[in-house]
């Protein structure tokens, strides 16, 4: 039988297939008793699974990163597809196929650094191309900016999906700016660059998606603005020339602001022209392409609506 992968899965279907457990808990449900919440992995994405009446013979027979056999069917609860167990089984990892597992780069990553090279490279704030450049010859920085995801799971969550997100970003500043004059388009440019780079440390992807412990304890918002403090550094070492304290100043604002508000974890609110078009054009790019994804990965593909999203208060129309 041909293998079905976890973002072709419909609501109601069996299931009887071998998974990654990308990651186990146990917990305990009002009464006490205690369940499995699993996240099973293959190339296809991932999937919540639950299995209820968790014995601890079933706990301790398998643990995370292990490939198992997962018997169960699917379903749909607050707007999202998961699985409810029956039974899972470890199986021997030399009778699995790796590459039905491992989640694959499906966007043209060298097409789009070669365009955001070319944004960078057309700036003219002497400063702001150093900057740029500063990064783009930093190796060990763009092998890890080809690859990571933009999040774990609400938008861009794919391998290239953090560089897909930026450069976007970077096209829509291009469009936008020139309508708003008073907005300076250069540091807005480096500002869509900028913003999300904490993200490849932040976030582990070499594997399974997870946080690494500094963004578990840290988070991308203050890991990115440590990262430009030093890509500064190299970028004064390169040019001979102090880079402009204001400047800075300001790029670091447009980092920790573009979450727009406190309760969105923001350290600071937009207090510039530029913070507050990069804080609107992050939230459009993110939310049209999140809402994209869920029509297109809802388990009722034969509806013009989609199922109940309970995160978003409301269905989506497919037509």
């Amino acid at each position: 039988m041909a293998r079905r992968f976890v973002h072709e899965l419909v609501e109601h279907e069996s299931v009887d297939q071998v998974y990654r457990v990308a990651d186990k808990q146990l917990r305990a449900n009002r009464n006490g008793n205690l369940y499995l919440q699993l996240r099973l992995a293959d190339a296809g994405g991932t999937v919540t699974g639950m299995l209820w009446n968790a014995t601890d013979k079933m706990v301790a027979s398998f643990e995370s990163g292990d490939y198992c056999r997962v018997q169960g069917a699917t379903q749909i609860y607050n707007g999202a597809k998961q699985m409810i167990v029956s039974r899972i089984d470890r199986v021997d990892p030399a009778t699995v196929e790796p590459t039905e597992f491992e989640t694959k780069v499906t966007v043209d990553v060298l097409g789009m650094l070669a365009r955001l090279g070319q944004l960078l490279a057309g700036v003219t704030d002497p400063h702001l191309r150093a900057l740029g450049t500063a990064y783009l010859a930093d190796e060990a920085f763009l092998a890890k900016f080809r690859e990571a995801p933009a999040g774990m799971k609400n938008h861009h969550a794919y391998r290239g999906g953090l560089l897909e997100h930026v450069l976007s970003m970077m096209e829509l500043t291009s469009i936008v700016a020139p309508r708003y004059p008073q907005v300076n388009a250069e540091q807005l440019l480096l500002g869509a660059f900028l913003h999300d780079l904490g993200k490849v440390d932040e976030l582990t992807y070499q594997r399974d998606f997870g946080y690494s412990d500094e963004g578990q304890l840290v988070g991308h918002i203050v890991m990115g603005v440590a990262m430009l403090d030093e890509k500064v550094r190299a970028a004064e070492l390169q040019t001979g020339v102090k880079f402009p304290p204001e400047l800075l100043v300001r790029l670091k604002h447009m980092i920790v602001s573009h979450h727009g508000e406190y309760e969105f974890g923001s350290p600071k609110v937009p207090m510039t022209l530029e913070a507050v078009a990069l804080h609107l054009l992050d939230n459009l790019d993110a939310k049209l392409h999140s809402f994209h994804q869920l029509m297109q990965d809802d388990a009722t593909p034969d509806s013009r609506w989609t199922a109940y999203q309970a995160t978003l208060g409301r269905k989506l129309f497919r037509g």
